[in-house]
């Protein structure tokens, strides 16, 4: 089964270099329910999430959830779809940055969608701009 999901992402911004991480995306066209939300390693998409790596986890710690202590870098929680498939996800992050070693620009946003990795959905690849 496929679902054709689409995203806007409208805001990923750091009120300073170093502050927490303000995130704002929505979803719509996702199936019912929870749906992992993710940073993975690379900003490679050229197969899907298997050339974006892994969950980001420079830290190399247990998987967990946005608020607790140990965590990967880029586990930011679930995003919850109504039954008209539409989602919301307003986070502020104190682990993820937009730059130095806990940066999050150069990487992939993922959606899970389903258990395999086919059925991931790439929501955006983070560019640096000059």
């Amino acid at each position: 089964m496929h679902w054709i999901v689409s995203s806007s992402v409208l805001s990923i911004a750091a009120p300073t270099d170093n502050g927490p991480v303000n995130v704002h995306a929505e979803f719509s066209g996702l199936k019912a329910g929870k749906h992992g939300f993710h940073v993975h390693e690379f900003g490679d998409t050229t197969n899907g999430c298997i050339s974006a790596g892994a969950h980001f986890n420079p830290t190399k710690q247990e998987h967990g959830a946005p608020e607790d202590s140990i965590r990967h870098v880029g586990d930011l929680g679930n995003v919850v779809a109504g039954v008209d498939g539409n989602a919301v996800y307003n986070a502020t992050d104190k682990l993820i940055s937009l730059n130095g070693s806990h940066s999050i620009i150069g990487r992939t946003m993922v959606v899970s969608i389903g258990i395999q990795c086919r059925s991931y959905f790439i929501l955006l690849v983070l560019i640096p701009q000059h």
